[in-house]
């Protein structure tokens, strides 16, 4: 489970980065799209989720898919305003 801990910080250190570099910021996320090759990784995803969000965090799906191409096991997308 820390490796997946570890891939959710990262993509969503990598998604704040983003957000800041597109003038925005978390605070104006309205909806983020968690996908997983494992529905298994939601606690863990959940626990480093909650840092991120902890005030009234934006929508949310969370969808498990069953393989891809990549090396991350978790991808992260949002919608945010500016």
């Amino acid at each position: 489970m820390r490796r997946h801990r570890t891939q959710t910080d990262a993509s969503l250190k990598a998604l704040k980065y983003c957000l800041e570099a597109a003038g925005t910021s978390l605070d104006n996320v309205m909806m983020v799209r968690i996908y997983a090759v494992n529905s298994g990784f939601y606690n863990a995803i959940n626990r480093v989720y909650a840092r991120y969000f902890s005030v009234n965090p934006p929508a949310r799906s969370f969808v498990p898919v069953a393989s891809w191409p990549m090396e991350f096991d978790i991808e992260i997308e949002c919608v945010a305003v500016g």
